[in-house]
């Protein structure tokens, strides 16, 4: 009698497993969906209940949608992606990846800023962040006492100042502070504050500005 061939157990292939629901979990919090919807809106200085009018969706879906407490449909991101003019790839794009700029000093253009004698020159570098968000720019502060402090812009957001060489002079509430080289200063953008030379050498500082949405989460609100 013949004896009939063993059936063989079918092998599953590692691409029939199961999807780790963590793993996915993590796939969708890595492409920051909420926060390039975020981006995107406050670039064209817009408001929730605007976008949600040219969407169709709700301004409270949409807020929910930027903070990461509900996930898009492809649905819903194709009318955000038509609305942006975007493709719905970029969505998923990796930043990494997608983000490479440089910019030659010679492309840059040299600012004097100062009232009636020029106090300091800056080089901006807000081309490389066109998304906006921060505004790095190097400061030059000249030396000299007739020359004026330069009295920075306040504004929503934090301020970050890196002395590269010399000494500052950094006045916030009538109180002076001198920082050196390769000392660093952290301060509330909304602070009425001035810097100035402090030597007979020019001093360089990387200055690089914090809009509100782009500021580090704040613990209480200090001046």
């Amino acid at each position: 009698m013949t004896k009939a061939p063993a059936q063989k157990t079918p092998r599953v292939s590692p691409h029939h497993a199961p999807v780790d629901p963590a793993a996915a979990e993590e796939l969708l919090a890595s492409s920051h969906l909420g926060q390039r919807i975020k981006r995107l809106r406050l670039k064209r200085s817009m408001g929730l209940m605007e976008l949600g009018k040219l969407t169709g969706l709700s301004a409270s879906f949409l807020s929910q949608l930027e903070t990461g407490r509900v996930v898009p449909t492809l649905r819903n991101l194709a009318r955000l992606s038509l609305v942006f003019n975007k493709d719905i790839s970029y969505f998923f794009e990796s930043e990494g990846e997608r983000i490479f700029r440089v910019q030659r000093k010679k492309d840059r253009v040299r600012l004097t800023m100062g009232a009636t004698k020029a106090a300091y020159i800056a080089e901006s570098f807000s081309i490389l962040v066109p998304e906006g968000g921060l505004r790095p720019c190097l400061a030059e502060f000249l030396p000299g006492e007739s020359r004026e402090a330069f009295h920075a812009e306040q504004h929503p957001g934090v301020e970050m100042v890196y002395v590269l060489s010399g000494s500052i002079e950094m006045e916030r509430h009538g109180e002076k502070h001198v920082l050196n080289e390769r000392d660093m200063l952290y301060v509330s953008g909304e602070t009425a504050r001035s810097y100035k030379c402090s030597g007979e050498e020019p001093v360089q500082a990387l200055i690089i500005s914090f809009d509100e949405d782009a500021a580090p989460a704040k613990r209480g609100k200090k001046h």
